[in-house]
């Protein structure tokens, strides 16, 4: 980048205890390397005064020769960078669906994203999937201004081998929100063989849920980059049924180190996991079953899932995916 320009990547206040995004935009962070510039909103709360706050602390950072990246979750600051080179990355439309009455619902559409997507210079999606439901959503916004740019893998996760363990494999379960579908998953296993390992705080109902299907299981929270690095390494399966995502990160972090993944036959996962997966229909225990046992006992299909898997996650190679927003940056300058 020239010596001129300054990129600042704008997040959420850590306090907040959203990760997800700042693993994603760190890597591209670390590559981009000069003139980069890494922001945290003062609140976390999204209450009129943390976003009052908020609007007003962005407003004080405007510069004229800066590029700001909203990287997600606070589309709104958009609307204290109007006339401001701004790069703003949707993840999912998940906004549109927060329960609520009318006016919440209206609210919510207006001012965190109707209007700060008019504001934004450029808006980039995390898959295809996102960026075709953004622009069924909101017809006024010009394709040309929407980009697709998937979330790069960290380069932590490399290839590790391991024999697997068709005898009590190790299953990694990652998440426990509702959308991961935990509770479908432990019916699933009920009677095979296993270890089942989750990864987030259990809920009471999901403890009732382990115990009530007999399954061996070990829990883990707030784990560390590394301490999560080696859960995969430890792994046989990944566990990765979901309901609903955005983009669907541990299925490629588990084909880059080399394991077999468990995901659902869903868009966006379908698109990103390069058919490399074993794909099963999230809402049938009978389903997440059969693909479970599949994998358990077909080694074949194992090696096979494993060479597509390593081959797939080429497509987000973090020096691949900076170079792509080095190449929107430029794009938003010479177009203001």
């Amino acid at each position: 980048m020239s010596d001129r320009i300054r990129i600042d990547f704008v997040y959420r206040s850590i306090r907040s205890g959203y990760f997800s995004i700042l693993k994603v935009f760190q890597p591209i962070e670390r590559v981009l390397k000069d003139n980069i510039n890494h922001l945290e909103a003062p609140c976390y709360r999204f209450n009129v005064w943390s976003v009052c706050k908020n609007l007003s602390w962005m407003y004080a950072q405007r510069d004229k020769h800066t590029v700001y990246h909203l990287t997600g979750a606070m589309e709104y600051l958009a609307l204290a960078l109007r006339g401001c080179h701004t790069v703003m990355t949707i993840h999912d439309m998940s906004t549109l669906n927060i329960p609520g009455n009318k006016l919440k619902k209206y609210i919510l559409r207006k001012f965190w994203l109707e209007l700060p997507l008019k504001c934004a210079s450029q808006i980039t999606c995390i898959s295809n999937t996102t960026r075709d439901a953004l622009l069924r959503e909101f017809p006024e916004i010009s394709p040309q201004k929407v980009s697709m740019i998937y979330n790069p893998l960290s380069p932590e996760f490399r290839y590790h081998p391991k024999e697997f363990d068709a005898l009590c494999p190790v299953i990694l379960h990652v998440g426990t929100t509702p959308n991961k579908n935990l509770q479908r998953v432990c019916q699933a296993l009920r009677g095979i063989s296993c270890r089942l390992v989750v990864v987030g705080r259990l809920s009471r109902q999901d403890l009732e849920n382990l115990h009530e299907n007999k399954i061996s299981y070990l829990n883990k929270v707030s784990l560390s980059d590394e301490e999560m690095l080696q859960e995969y390494r430890q792994a046989d399966i990944i566990s990765f049924p979901s309901l609903y995502e955005g983009f669907g990160m541990p299925v490629i972090e588990g084909q880059a180190t080399g394991r077999v993944v468990l995901t659902s036959h869903i868009a966006p996962l379908t698109e990103i996991s390069g058919n490399a997966v074993c794909y099963v229909n999230p809402e049938s225990v009978e389903d997440i079953r059969r693909g479970f046992d599949r994998l358990i006992s077909d080694s074949f299909y194992r090696d096979e899932l494993i060479k597509g898997g390593l081959e797939n996650v080429r497509r987000f190679d973090v020096d691949q995916i900076a170079m792509h927003y080095r190449k929107l940056y430029e794009k938003v300058l010479r177009n203001h």
